[in-house]
C-alpha cells in the first residue's frame, strides 16, 4: 500500500509599502531565516512587494536558492542605510531640487530643468543597480526556487494598479476592476516606479505611461499573490495593529503640514491592507458555511493568512532617531512640523538612516521569534483553520 504525501502549499509573502518603515520587514524575515536550516531554499514560492517592500521582495527573489544569503544581503543594505543613498540630502541637491519644484508649480512647469518632485532620488537608482543583479530572478525561477515575483505600481493615466510579474510560464495575466497583472522582465525602473512616493519622488515611465508608488489606491494588496498562485499568504505590515478606537481629544492648534502629510501617507500605505484582510476573513467565514460539494466549481477559495506587524508605534521610534537626519533635511522637516511628535508619522517614511533602520530590524526580529511554532506550521502547510 503506497502513501502519497499531499503537495506543500505555495506560500505567498506579501511585503507592503511604507518607505523607511520597510526595514521592519527585514527583521521579520531575518527571524524566519533563523528558524530554517542553513542553506535552506526560499520558503515563499510567491513573493509580492509594493513600494519599499518591492525592493525587499526583489532581494529575496534573487537569492531564492539560498534564503539565508538573500536575507544577509538585504539586512546589509538596510543596516548601513543613509538618507543620501535614497535621495540627495546635500544643500544643492535638496534645496535646489525643492526650489525648482516650487518654481515649476508657479510657472506651470516651464523650463528644461523643471523639477518633477520635491526630492531627487537618483542615488536610489544607483544603489539598486549596484546591489541587485536582476538577471538572477530568471535563474531562481528556472531552478524551481521561485514560482513568481510581483511588483505593483500605480498608473497615473490609466488609474490602474498594475502588478508587473516575472514567473513560470503557466501564470496567466489578469484583469479586474482598476487592477491588472502583466508579465514583464523586472528591471530597476519597476522598483523605482513602485517606490515613487507621490510628490516626494518622480514618477517613472514604463511602457506607455508614467507610474508612481504602488500603494496608491491598491485596494486589494493581497490579491496579486493569489493571482500568482499562492495558496496561503504571510503578510508583513508596518503599522501596529490597533484593537480600540483612538481617544477623541480637543485640540486648539491647526494641524501642521507634517501632520497632514502623515495622515495622507497612512491612507496611501496602510489603510488598504486592513480592509483587504478584513475582506479575506469575511470570505473565508462565508465559505465555511457552504457545503464542500457546492464549492468544487466555484471561483472563490479558502485562503489561510497570517499577519506579523509591529508591537509598538513606529512613529515613536522615528521621534527618537530624528536627530540622525542630515542637517539640510532636519531644517526642512522642522519647518513643516515633522520634528514634532504629531509630525513624526511623516518622518518615519523618509528616515532612511542607519540607527532608525536597525531599531526597526530589531523590533521585527523580536516580534517574530516568539511566534516560531505558528510560523513553521504555517509555511510547512500544517497550520490549522
Amino acid at each position: 500500500m503506497s502513501f502519497v504525501l499531499p503537495p506543500r502549499p505555495k506560500v505567498g509573502l506579501v511585503l507592503t509599502g511604507g518607505g523607511a518603515r520597510a526595514a521592519y520587514q527585514v527583521g521579520v524575515i531575518r527571524a524566519i531565516a533563523e528558524m530554517l536550516p542553513d542553506k535552506a531554499p526560499n520558503p515563499f514560492p510567491v513573493i509580492c512587494g509594493t513600494s519599499a517592500g518591492a525592493i525587499n521582495a526583489v532581494s529575496l527573489a534573487l537569492s531564492a536558492r539560498n534564503f539565508h544569503d538573500g536575507v544577509r544581503r538585504l539586512a546589509s543594505v538596510w543596516e548601513n542605510a543613509h538618507v543620501n543613498q535614497a535621495y540627495r540630502a546635500d544643500p544643492v541637491g535638496a534645496y535646489g531640487n525643492a526650489a525648482r519644484w516650487f518654481a515649476s508649480l508657479l510657472f506651470a512647469g516651464l523650463g528644461k530643468r523643471a523639477a518633477v518632485s520635491i526630492l531627487d532620488n537618483s542615488p536610489l537608482a544607483q544603489l539598486l543597480k549596484q546591489s541587485f543583479p536582476l538577471g538572477g530572478i530568471r535563474k531562481s525561477i528556472d531552478a524551481g526556487a521561485l514560482h513568481a515575483l510581483g511588483i505593483t505600481a500605480w498608473g497615473y493615466t490609466s488609474g490602474q494598479s498594475v502588478t508587473f510579474y516575472q514567473g513560470v510560464d503557466s501564470i496567466a495575466p489578469w484583469k479586474r476592476h482598476r487592477r491588472i497583472g502583466i508579465s514583464a522582465r523586472i528591471k530597476v525602473d519597476h522598483l523605482l516606479a513602485s517606490s515613487a512616493i507621490p510628490l516626494l519622488f518622480p514618477a517613472v515611465r514604463l511602457n506607455r505611461e508614467y507610474f508612481g508608488d504602488g500603494s496608491m489606491r491598491q485596494l486589494a494588496p493581497i490579491s496579486p499573490a493569489l493571482h500568482l498562485g499562492a495558496d496561503r499568504v504571510l503578510v508583513i505590515g508596518v503599522r501596529k495593529a490597533v484593537d480600540t478606537q483612538p481617544e477623541r481629544v480637543k485640540v486648539d492648534s491647526y494641524p501642521t503640514l507634517a501632520q497632514i502629510g502623515g495622515h495622507i501617507m497612512g491612507s496611501i500605505f496602510l489603510d488598504s491592507l486592513d480592509v483587504d484582510l478584513e475582506r479575506l476573513q469575511r470570505i473565508n467565514n462565508t465559505l465555511r458555511m457552504i457545503p464542500e460539494e457546492k464549492l468544487k466549481n466555484h471561483e472563490l477559495r479558502h485562503i489561510k493568512s497570517m499577519v506579523i506587524s509591529p508591537s509598538v508605534e513606529i512613529n515613536r521610534i522615528a521621534e527618537e532617531h530624528a536627530h540622525t537626519l542630515p542637517r539640510t533635511i532636519r531644517i526642512f522637516s522642522r519647518a513643516i512640523g515633522a520634528m514634532r511628535r504629531d509630525g513624526s508619522a511623516l518622518l518615519s517614511y523618509v528616515l532612511f538612516e542607519e540607527s532608525f533602520c536597525r531599531a526597526l530590524i530589531e523590533l521585527g526580529y523580536q516580534d517574530t521569534m516568539p511566534q516560531r511554532p505558528q510560523i513553521l506550521r504555517f509555511i510547512s502547510g500544517a497550520a490549522e483553520d
